[in-house]
């Protein structure tokens, strides 16, 4: 059960409520979310507008999105995350075993551009402050500047809502069996 009380698609503006469920439907299922982002309907009309529009664009192939956003929260260790993730990368041709040796990259069925996609969502949860020239190099190799800047922005905000999920307890049920990912240890 989450900390505030999830808030209805009624509760809001009209244009927002249809963000609202236009989101929690059709992006995923993620009407739990979406439920107790109402509460700030501004975050919720900018969050989620920008997905759709980004995911409608198709700057970044949805594989390499949910790579990085399902290593982030592994990494994070976010069950919700991670539980609502996973079947998006799986009807992305990455077979189930694959994901469940994520962060890991060195699955046979993960290609190249896949492996450096882990990579970079690695080093910028675990270490932004600290990325190399190099690693640039070798995502030009693969990826435009703008989809380098997108993958940026994507890692970002799955880290941003792993936060905002695990403080504000948001979970739909299925992350039990995510529960048992290991924590990172408090600071």
């Amino acid at each position: 059960m989450p900390r505030v009380t999830p808030l209805p698609s009624s509760a809001l503006p009209a244009h927002v409520a249809e963000l609202y469920e236009r989101f929690a439907a059709g992006y995923g299922d993620f009407r739990d979310q979406a439920a107790v982002l109402a509460h700030c309907p501004t975050a919720l009309e900018g969050l989620y507008g920008m997905l759709i529009e980004l995911r409608e664009k198709a700057n970044l192939p949805l594989r390499y999105v949910e790579l990085a956003v399902v290593t982030v929260s592994k990494l994070n260790a976010c069950p919700y995350c991670v539980a609502q993730h996973e079947p998006l990368l799986e009807i992305e041709g990455v077979p189930a075993e694959a994901i469940a040796e994520l962060p890991r990259f060195d699955h046979p069925a993960l290609e190249d551009a896949d492996r450096l996609v882990i990579e970079y969502a690695t080093l910028v949860t675990t270490r932004a402050w600290g990325l190399r020239d190099a690693i640039f190099e070798r995502l030009r190799a693969s990826f435009s500047e703008s989809q380098i800047v997108e993958l940026t922005l994507r890692i970002a905000l799955a880290g941003f809502f792993n936060r905002f999920n695990d403080a504000l307890q948001i979970d739909d049920g299925r992350a039990a069996a995510a529960s048992e990912l290991p924590r990172p240890p408090s600071s």
